[in-house]
């Protein structure tokens, strides 16, 4: 009986947030992957539907899920050492692999050292535990990502010591820093690198100059945290992101190997100090399994790629890809908003109008996400396209083609 009355509390719950519009749709079933082939690449099959589809709301943006040596490498170390760790980090379940990633992505980004998490969502939260006290003062960005307003609050952070600069407005920013009372020990200046609604990314240079006159203001110094999850591997002309972009450089990196390569799992990369401060105090790495020695594996293989030749040839076509399709947009008389990620927004600014229009995809074989209020603001509603290295020239005619039809 209680867990019937509880149940029905929920139940009012979730049908207030559909009247709202804040519901997420059921979820959608892939159960089968079909290779590239010819002009083609690769289409998926879904429960239910006799449709093969192309994916454009997959931030895999190198396409490495599938490569054969990402995948062998996996295979090699799950037979080695079993396909779960048996334990946390600090009690024996670090290995050989957990190690070996580290040192590989500190290299990739620039930085002395790094702490890899299951997630980059629970890398932000381990990274604010380890960096809070009392004296610390946050500023962020207006459209920072879930994780980073999450990170503050589990981090205990006061009213008292936080801001929110408008996006992307510096002007605003040097207002806040201004403020910021003088015996305030640290502070910390954090926003995403590319904003995935967007695709937009966050000017890290002007970030830097306009913080420059508040460097030797605070006991503790004063730090920049980028999150370049949807920027690292598939951003700039190496592939380093935001900060390979802008020509400037953050203090502490947060990253995932989720997207760009394709994989699993995330990471903080800065100092030495920082890191073993999240080794120390951070509940989302001390109390929880690590990754598997196979997603490490296959996560190190895939840096490796991007970090070759090869990952340099996926990211030009990638990036002739992501042109084809802004041409297309452009072709059509649609509007977006300015960039060179493979995120590429379509600002609709009508709710039943993206609603049909997401509908519309679907049933020409295209899978793509609308983003309506109050996930963004009312005017910004948008369909959210994400250009991947495996989609093919005949791909994106095919996807313009289906939006042609159905605008």
């Amino acid at each position: 009986m209680s867990l019937d009355l509880f149940s029905a509390g929920l139940a009012r719950e979730i049908a207030a947030m559909k009247t709202e519009g804040r519901a997420k749709p059921p979820e959608r079933v892939i159960v089968d992957y079909l290779a590239p082939e010819g002009a083609r690449g690769p289409r998926y099959r879904l429960e239910g539907s006799p449709l093969e589809f192309i994916r454009m709301n997959s931030n895999s943006y190198l396409s490495l899920s599938h490569h054969p040596a990402v995948m062998a490498a996996a295979d090699e170390a799950t037979h080695r050492f079993g396909v779960g760790p048996g334990a946390v980090r600090f009690i024996d379940g670090t290995f050989s692999h957990h190690v070996s990633l580290e040192s590989r992505i500190a290299s990739f980004v620039g930085k002395p050292a790094a702490k890899i998490f299951n997630s980059a969502y629970t890398a932000n939260l381990g990274l604010a535990l380890a960096i809070q006290n009392k004296k610390t003062y946050w500023i962020g960005d207006a459209l920072n990502h879930n994780c980073i307003i999450r990170a503050m609050r589990i981090a205990n952070v006061p009213r008292t010591n936080k801001a929110i600069y408008r996006h992307n407005d510096i002007d605003h920013l040097a207002e806040l820093i201004a403020k910021v009372p003088d015996d305030i020990e640290r502070v910390i200046v954090i926003f995403d690198g590319i904003f995935s609604m967007r695709g937009d990314h966050a000017p890290i240079d002007r970030i830097n100059a306009v913080l420059a006159p508040h460097r030797q203001r605070f006991a503790e110094g004063l730090i920049t945290v980028v999150d370049d999850s949807h920027g690292i591997g598939a951003y700039g002309a190496t592939g380093r992101g935001t900060e390979e972009i802008v020509g400037a450089k953050a203090d502490v990196v947060v990253g995932t190997f989720g997207k760009a390569f394709g994989v699993n799992g995330g990471f903080v990369a800065a100092s030495p100090e920082i890191v073993e401060a999240i080794r120390q105090k951070s509940d989302t790495y001390i109390y929880t399994n690590p990754l598997s020695v196979a997603d490490c594996a296959a996560a190190e293989t895939a840096v490796s790629i991007a970090d070759s030749q090869e990952g340099i040839d996926r990211l030009t076509h990638l990036h002739a890809r992501i042109a084809q399709f802004r041409d297309g947009l452009d072709a059509l008389g649609l509007e977006s908003i300015p960039g060179a990620h493979p995120v590429v927004p379509l600002m609709v600014r009508d709710t039943d109008k993206t609603t049909a229009m997401v509908q519309g995809f679907y049933e020409g074989g295209v899978l793509v996400v609308g983003l309506n209020f109050p996930v963004v603001p009312q005017g910004d509603q948008t369909i959210r396209f994400q250009v991947n290295a495996a989609h093919t020239e005949a791909d994106i005619d095919a996807v313009l083609t289906v939006l042609d039809s159905i605008r």
